[in-house]
């Protein structure tokens, strides 16, 4: 058994806190997430989900998040004028982006997997970009891929 403090594990105190700094941070997604964690420890869930989740929950992510892109083409809301757009200079650009956008992402997660302690640091500084620069809250797979270029750029000064 882990050592208590206060009364919750450390875990739970640090999902506790990134519950709190997702509500002062107005980011539904780190409140959400937190207290589906906390109710899964809660209700001793923990041990059958979360292996599950820790296998599976980037790609189970991924799916929603796909399924959410390619709604309008089931809804037939894309149109042949969106589909021409692509070979324009905006589209092109856009089809770089979208190419080194995920390079970058698996960059980012690489560095998740190699240095979870990270993990914490990404999330309050996801946080923060909310509150400070009334940035839009990101995964922290993209906060991981924007660490993973500056710690590459550091390397190049080594």
């Amino acid at each position: 058994m882990h050592d208590l403090i206060y009364g919750f594990s450390p875990s739970e105190l640090v999902l506790i806190v990134l519950l709190f700094l997702g509500l002062f941070g107005r980011s539904n997604l780190i409140v959400a997430s937190s207290c589906i964690l906390l109710c899964l420890k809660y209700f001793n869930l923990d041990h059958t989900v979360l292996p599950v989740l820790e296998e599976r929950g980037l790609e189970i992510g991924l799916v929603l998040l796909m399924l959410h892109i390619l709604t309008p083409v089931a809804t037939e809301k894309l149109t042949k004028q969106n589909l021409y757009s692509t070979a324009s200079f905006k589209g092109f650009l856009a089809l770089v982006a979208g190419a080194l956008a995920t390079k970058l992402n698996g960059d980012g997660l690489n560095l998740m997997n190699t240095s979870p302690e990270l993990i914490f640091g990404l999330t309050l500084g996801t946080v923060l970009g909310i509150i400070i620069f009334r940035g839009m809250p990101c995964g922290p797979v993209m906060a991981a891929a924007v660490a993973a270029v500056f710690f590459q750029v550091l390397n190049l000064f080594k």
